[in-house]
């Protein structure tokens, strides 16, 4: 099996279901966005959320990618940056356990976080992201070893924030023959990186995971479909995610819509992480591009059922039988 490599900002999610937007407005948080804070800000807004109930999983979105691609068993790694305290100790516990290597380095800050809520009918994620230990993660940290020997190297838009991080690891990645992919994060990180991201993009990346939202600040088009065909001329591969309304997937000429796949939707977030997930490893077990998006639909409605980025048990055995049933259809045993 092939195998992947992926890094991120190491966080663990606190995701706290919202009754109405006031919290958000309180703390000038865009609904649907990904805004960076402080500690101090970050431990106001904890504060704030506790008396709501929250959840504590490992997350960050390189991560959960990575966890789940091990979970359909490919040889799956991770490098990322925690502190030495118990956030990190429980980020680095949750990927071992799904089978995840993992290249965690240390650093004198505490652990990040990404407190994420959820709110609207249609479960509409926001961030509030404190970086921490993660944005210690320098290009110094990598080494060329890291990257020898994986086939696949996933890298999430998140990091952009260290262009010079993202720059050395996709050339280490590219210098060791991996392919690579980039997951563009959160439209507002788009906007503030453009023509950083196109450059990787031209020069290094071959699979790139767009919402709709970010496709319109990568390309300037509002037409997911247009904008599809714009990142495709760009790289071998362009996804653009459509939410409730699936997916389109391009390579070259080639072009297929993608429905979503039925679901009780109740919290959206992870689901752009898990989609990559299953996208890669159908990739990586030489699917072609159209099965490809529709693996990635059956991993992502599985994610949206349950609150946080951990699918349960029932669920994967659910989407496993749903993926083997489509993948032995197209020649392929598992």
């Amino acid at each position: 099996m092939k195998s992947i490599l992926g890094i991120g900002n190491a966080l663990t999610d606190i995701l706290a279901v919202l009754p109405d937007d006031s919290l958000l407005s309180t703390y000038h948080l865009p609904k649907g966005s990904m805004q960076h804070v402080d500690m101090e800000t970050g431990d106001k807004i904890w504060a704030a959320l506790k008396p709501l109930g929250v959840k504590y999983v490992a997350g960050g979105s390189a991560a959960n990618t990575i966890a789940c691609t091990s979970i359909f068993g490919m040889p799956s790694s991770f490098i990322g940056k925690i502190g030495d305290d118990e956030l990190g100790l429980l980020f680095k516990s949750d990927q071992e356990q799904y089978g995840v290597r993992t290249m965690l380095l240390k650093s004198h800050h505490s652990s990040g976080r990404s407190m994420v809520f959820v709110s609207g009918g249609n479960a509409e994620r926001t961030f509030a992201v404190y970086l921490g230990a993660a944005l210690d993660l320098v290009p110094e940290d990598l080494n060329p070893e890291y990257f020898e020997g994986y086939d696949y190297f996933h890298i999430e838009g998140y990091l952009v924030q260290n262009q010079d991080l993202i720059r050395k690891a996709v050339e280490l990645a590219h210098d060791a023959g991996c392919l690579i992919s980039l997951d563009m994060a959160s439209y507002n990180v788009v906007e503030s990186n453009n023509a950083f991201l196109h450059d990787i993009v031209e020069r290094y990346v071959d699979i790139v995971f767009a919402n709709e939202t970010e496709s319109r600040a990568f390309t300037k088009i509002d037409d997911p479909r247009k904008a599809l065909a714009e990142i495709a001329s760009r790289c071998s591969i362009a996804v653009v995610k459509v939410g409730k309304d699936g997916s389109w997937v391009r390579s070259g000429s080639e072009e297929h819509y993608i429905p979503a796949w039925p679901a009780n939707t109740i919290d959206a977030t992870g689901a752009g992480d898990t989609y990559a997930a299953g996208f890669l490893y159908a990739h990586a077990l030489g699917m072609p591009l159209k099965v490809c998006g529709e693996v990635g639909s059956i991993i992502a409605a599985k994610v949206v059922e349950v609150i946080g980025t951990k699918i349960d048990v029932p669920r994967w055995r659910d989407a496993k039988a749903e993926i083997r049933s489509l993948i032995t259809a197209n020649g392929a045993s598992l």
